[in-house]
């Protein structure tokens, strides 16, 4: 078989066809975006008001999600990471359950949750006069649900790799378990948080089911960008045009997110 060498390693000359086939199943679709745009309408579309204000609310819901789901992903990551039972299987799948179903199945779960008359929401209601879905709020849980397992998988996998030796060893030296988690645990997955991070984000950018379905639809409220595409796209006063304009605009967003974070290093920071 030949092979040609790119960058050292062999790679076959025949898996540069299916790879070409997949860039471009990747890409073209993007293509087209820009093909189709009516350059004339694009400018104003971005900058108008509606427009702007979902793309705030997407990016601070994004980051409020994000930020969720490391206050809560990373130390459930390190407890799927750190131990092996078959109440640890179950957890994990659990855990990534929101992958594989629906964005509506959430909604529905988180509205029967936390809902006027859900399993935890009656309570917050009649103790408080909390009402949460249909609320920015709402926005943040419905994100964050759906895009927390990225997280997760990808800090579960670079513990693995890293496995226990390095935090062995500074625990026989007399560091407490905060001191290890922070100064060796920490520091050796940091691409892999980084990473998980970064899919987190972009997922929490780009969710729509849950978010419709729990949250709603209200402009400058809960209305992200996806929302506001499909409202544009489905003719509420505008035209496809201008769904066209704010989905190129979510693409470079999400493109600068990745950009942004995929270049940083860890290796650049010491």
């Amino acid at each position: 078989m030949r092979r040609h060498r790119v960058g050292g390693a062999p790679v076959p000359r025949w898996l540069y066809l299916p790879a070409l086939l997949g860039l471009a199943f990747l890409v073209l679709p993007i293509v087209s975006l820009v093909v189709r745009a009516d350059w004339t309408v694009v400018p104003g579309a971005i900058v108008s008001p509606d427009a702007l204000n979902a793309l705030r609310l997407s990016v601070e819901c994004g980051v409020a999600a994000t930020l969720l789901c490391l206050v809560v992903g990373v130390p459930l990551a390190l407890l799927l990471a750190r131990h092996e039972s078959p109440l640890i299987r179950v957890v994990r799948a659990f855990v990534t359950l929101p992958l594989v179903v629906p964005p509506l199945v959430g909604g529905i779960a988180l509205l029967y949750l936390l809902g006027k008359f859900g399993l935890l929401g009656q309570y917050l209601y009649l103790w408080f006069g909390i009402t949460v879905p249909f609320s920015t709020v709402a926005v943040v849980l419905a994100e964050a649900f759906v895009a927390m397992p990225f997280l997760v998988v990808s800090v579960e996998g670079a513990l693995r790799t890293a496995g226990t030796r390095y935090e062995v060893v500074g625990a026989t030296l007399g560091a407490g378990r905060w001191t290890v988690f922070r100064r060796i645990t920490v520091p050796l997955v940091l691409p892999g948080l980084a990473s998980g991070t970064v899919l987190c984000l972009s997922r929490a950018l780009g969710e729509f089911g849950a978010t419709a379905l729990f949250a709603g639809n209200a402009a400058g409220v809960t209305r992200t960008m996806p929302l506001a595409i499909y409202t544009a796209f489905n003719g509420a006063g505008v035209t496809q045009d201008s769904a066209i304009a704010l989905a190129l605009l979510l693409v470079v967003v999400a493109i600068v997110f990745l950009l942004l974070i995929r270049g940083w290093r860890p290796e650049r920071e010491r």
